[in-house]
């Protein structure tokens, strides 16, 4: 039912158009339709992801093994996927450097020099596991041979070629600023100096060592981050996507602005998993945009939200997009630390942006679907109940066992391989196709999947790759220097240095994916953070500065005019992307007040806090403190605001996130419950407030 209408009101080129824009961000532009060429992508991707099971369940490998094969199939990949030139210009050599048809010479001449220049340090260590008594680059370190240099500058040159291709222009420019520096350091004035350093060390470190390209980030996409997006790929092929979509639309399409609620449920169940809030648009969006437009959703608004629930699919525990093993990694913290750390600045966000579609359709006087249009909610469950076995059991393996995420990411996605052919066998026999038409099915979702999680993975593997040449040049000497620019532009004004970080997470994260944001700016400023609150006398827990940095490099991806989401979103609403992805960042807005809030309020971080009924109480009051403020942001609360109600509002905002703030100002000492308490009667009064208004003018609820 919901595919028809879908169908019915969203043209394919439009479908096409979004879909388009989502490969060409994740999977690449190459399209080759015929002959044995269109196979080599696929079964690439395939042998990549059969080996990240292999090394996560059955061999054991050198972690510096593993990180250099894991490069050398994301940057083939690469290579293969991107052509040299993304739009032909004039001139016979433009059109052949970007065919999209067919691999010409030059790709693969370039695809095989790619890959000998990231398998070099495993090939150099497996010889010396192979060949006894050859030294190799392990028994150099620090002093290369010649052909060491050579191939370090080449895999420098060719990954930063490589990440052009698949991001974009802003991560290579940005490393090789950071290159130029660290050989120019010492030239550069006063402050900003520092010993530059030789071709032999910079070498060393980036290509021979785990401080550079090899360094922890790579290393975690390799044994974690790879598994979570090969269970997302499989998740989808077996028809969760759409499972999740159905399951929102039975749930909540009928009610009031239905389908914008029945998005942010299907985007926050499959954005979690994925990782990618342009795919997560795109795979929902084609059923819930159409369906936003039909109740009476503006084509801008319609998309807008979409964009604002993908994107913030990636905050949500327990996975975060993979995200939280890095920074768990980085922090040098236990998984579980982090989720807790993210589960009241997630949740919150989310239920807020329920309640801006609720306050949306109220304004815009909607109503939902029909609900003989909807999918009945009972049977909807059961028909996929199976789906949440292995999210279920990956869940329960992470946060309830402890066991590790790469065996908890094995076991769910064996969980699912076992259930594909089950579901398809219960579905073929109802139909009479047969077990032999059930397993071929069967066969080629799991290969599908196993395709789709290697072509989704070459981007973040050659981000993260990329992102660890910035790290490792900030451990040359620049990350003192960087703390000092900070204190000296901000003044020492640490609202300032936050200010500053948040906007250069949004500036970076324009032209980067989430994972390579984070990192960077993880490596840039979140250790200025802490260092600088420490100088102010605030202490900061250093969790509280990498959720800062993850967050404001999430927004990235709806700010305008680069958020490639808004784009996906636009071309399935029919709507400028511009116009679309300011409203989207408006009603993102409460994301971006959450980070500054915790910095200064860590109970919302639930930081050191042990007893479950003031947990409770700290999301209860934070998610009254967001629904306050969605109300301001739209104007909107029983009915349009006065301009006094804002101001009464935004109290209660600052009230409820920073309780001892207010105490302090109202000099009331340790009074942080009495001042919550003061806030939630006043939300109560300006709701009185606007019910008597109500009822004595008759205004529109």
């Amino acid at each position: 039912m919901i595919d028809n209408l879908n169908n019915h009101m969203t043209s394919e080129d439009d479908v096409n158009k979004a879909q388009r824009i989502a490969d060409e961000a994740e999977g690449g532009s190459k399209n080759i339709k015929e002959g044995f060429s269109r196979f080599l992508i696929p079964g690439i991707a395939i042998v990549w992801s059969i080996f990240q099971l292999l090394i996560a369940s059955v061999v054991l490998l050198n972690s510096t093994i593993v990180r250099s094969i894991h490069l050398t199939f994301a940057i083939i990949l690469v290579f293969l996927s991107h052509p040299m030139l993304k739009k032909a210009r004039k001139g016979p050599v433009s059109r052949y450097l970007s065919r999209k048809d067919k691999f010409t010479l030059v790709d693969y001449s370039v695809t095989i020099l790619a890959g000998l220049c990231a398998f070099y340090i495993a090939l150099e260590m497996l010889l010396e596991i192979w060949l006894p008594g050859y030294q190799g680059i392990s028994y150099r370190q620090g002093v290369p041979l010649a052909r060491d240099i050579i191939m370090g500058i080449a895999l420098i040159i060719i990954l930063l070629e490589a990440a052009r291709r698949s991001l974009g222009p802003a991560l290579p420019i940005v490393a090789i600023v950071f290159i130029l520096y660290s050989f120019f350091a010492a030239n550069m004035p006063g402050a900003l100096s520092f010993k530059s350093v030789s071709l032999t060390k910079f070498i060393s470190k980036m290509t021979m060592s785990t401080e550079g390209i090899f360094g922890v980030p790579l290393d975690v996409s390799a044994n974690i981050v790879f598994l979570f997006v090969l269970f997302g790929a499989m998740l989808d092929k077996a028809g969760a996507g759409k499972y999740f979509v159905d399951l929102a639309f039975s749930l909540l399409g009928r009610f009031k602005g239905g389908p914008a609620k029945a998005a942010v449920l299907a985007s926050g169940l499959t954005g979690m998993v994925s990782g990618s809030s342009i795919a997560n648009t795109v795979t929902t969006g084609t059923f819930t945009i159409p369906l936003m437009k039909k109740v009476g959703y503006p084509a801008h608004k319609a998309g807008a939200v979409e964009v604002a629930c993908s994107t913030n699919g990636q905050l949500m525990p327990p996975i975060m997009g993979a995200a939280a093993f890095i920074i768990a990694e980085t922090c040098n913290l236990a998984y579980f630390e982090v989720i807790k750390a993210a589960f009241i600045p997630a949740v919150i966000s989310y239920i807020a942006l329920m309640y801006i579609t609720h306050l949306e359709a109220s304004k815009l006087g909607l109503v939902g679907i029909k609900k003989s249009e909807l999918p009945q909610f009972l049977p909807t469950l059961l028909s996929g109940l199976h789906f949440m076995i292995p999210l279920f059991l990956l869940i329960f393996e992470l946060v309830v066992l402890r066991h590790s995420a790469s065996l908890a990411a094995v076991r769910a996605i064996i969980a699912l391989a076992i259930l594909i052919p089950l579901q398809n066998i219960y579905i073929s026999r109802k139909s009479n196709k047969g077990i032999k038409y059930a397993m071929r099915k069967s066969g080629r979702q799991i290969l599908e999947a196993l395709a789709a999680g290697g072509k989704n993975m070459m981007g973040i593997g050659v981000a993260v790759a990329a992102a660890g040449i910035i790290v490792g040049v900030v451990t040359f000497g620049l990350g003192g220097i960087i703390t000092e620019a900070i204190e000296i532009l901000s003044g020492g004004n640490f609202i300032l240095i936050l200010i500053i970080t948040a906007f250069a997470s949004l500036i970076l994260g324009m032209g980067l994916p989430t994972t390579a944001t984070y990192i960077v700016m993880a490596a840039l400023t979140a250790p200025v953070i802490v260092t600088l609150g420490a100088k102010s006398g605030v202490f900061f827990p250093l969790i509280a500065a990498h959720l800062f940095v993850f967050f404001f490099g999430i927004l990235a991806d709806d700010t305008p005019p680069v958020g490639l989401a808004a784009f996906a979103a636009a071309a399935i609403a029919k709507s400028d992307p511009i116009k679309t992805g300011i409203q989207g960042f408006t009603y993102d807005i409460r994301t971006a007040i959450l980070p500054f809030m915790f910095m200064f309020n860590t109970d919302l971080l639930l930081y050191q806090i042990t007893n479950p009924l003031y947990a409770v109480w700290v999301f209860l009051t934070a998610l009254l403190a967001m629904l306050a403020f969605a109300a301001l942001t739209l104007n909107f609360f029983l009915t349009r605001n006065k301009w006094y109600e804002g101001i009464l509002l935004a109290v209660v905002t600052l009230g409820l996130l920073r309780p001892q703030m207010v105490a302090d100002l109202l000099r009331m000492g340790e009074a942080k419950i009495l001042v919550t308490i003061m806030m939630i009667g006043l939300y109560l009064l300006i709701a009185g407030m606007q019910k008597i208004r109500i009822k004595r003018t008759g205004l529109p609820a």
